[in-house]
């Protein structure tokens, strides 16, 4: 039997029981493992980790833990202010793009309205999922821990908060995304890309009073779908403004 002290630090203490939560706790294993399955196996998954210290040396995932190891594990926002290359940190994506798992729906929707990649559909099982992140390079945002455990998902972070708003706030904060917001941009329906046409172009599909007061048009390069500053732009723009002015605070 081995064992080994362990410290999680800020938000993975999320993962963590009461008793386990911003303590330093022992932790025994039967045999020597590596330190991303214990970690996993603690509670916490890869995907949350960005660095891993034992006995003050940054280590990798395939690391297998010793008796008497003192082992410290940081998020990114506690890993910023160590002095230590992160040996765990996956390399950066060429560009921020999203899946999203069938109980984020609304998130998804409030990602594309402010313009970012955001796949999502209502009957994407597990397996597609992970497939997805890994294949297309995605982050996958979900709230089962289980699935960022899984091996191929190297991108991914769980949502903590159950309100879709707040929702918004944590990715937005997670991956520093504020500055990159670039709103109506995407359809909000199929996440496909929108382009601007004239009114001369799509006049025969618009309703006679949309045609009558509205001057400024998008359509959806997917799907088709036709978008305008109607009744509903008041309240989308107030939203994106809320989200957009949390960057200061």
């Amino acid at each position: 039997m081995l064992q080994a002290e362990f410290s999680f630090y800020a938000e993975l203490n999320d993962f963590l029981p009461p008793q386990r939560r911003q303590v330093s706790f022992t932790y025994h294993l039967k045999e020597r493992a590596s330190i991303k399955d214990t970690i996993e196996a603690i509670g916490v998954p890869h995907t949350e980790v960005d660095l891993i210290a034992v006995n003050g040396e940054s280590v990798d995932f395939s690391y297998l833990v010793r008796d008497g190891d003192r082992i410290a594990v940081y998020p990114v926002s506690a890993s910023r202010d160590i002095e230590l290359d992160s040996l765990v940190r996956p390399s950066l994506l060429q560009q921020v793009q999203f899946v999203l798992d069938v109980h984020l729906g609304k998130l998804a929707m409030s990602l594309r309205l402010l313009g970012f990649d955001a796949l999502y559909r209502n009957d994407y099982d597990d397996e597609e999922l992970a497939e997805i992140s890994s294949q297309e390079e995605r982050i996958l945002l979900t709230q089962d821990r289980g699935l960022l455990k899984r091996s191929i998902v190297t991108h991914g972070y769980y949502v903590r908060s159950s309100d879709p708003q707040q929702q918004v706030v944590e990715v937005l904060r997670r991956f520093d995304l504020f500055g990159a917001i670039a709103p109506l941009r995407r359809c909000v329906r199929c996440n496909g890309l929108l382009e601007s046409v004239t009114k001369a172009e799509i006049g025969d599909r618009l309703p006679p009073l949309t045609q009558k007061y509205y001057d400024e048009f998008a359509r959806c390069l997917n799907c088709d779908r036709i978008y305008w500053k109607g009744a509903h732009y008041e309240g989308i723009q107030k939203s994106i403004d809320r989200w957009q002015s949390l960057a200061t605070k």
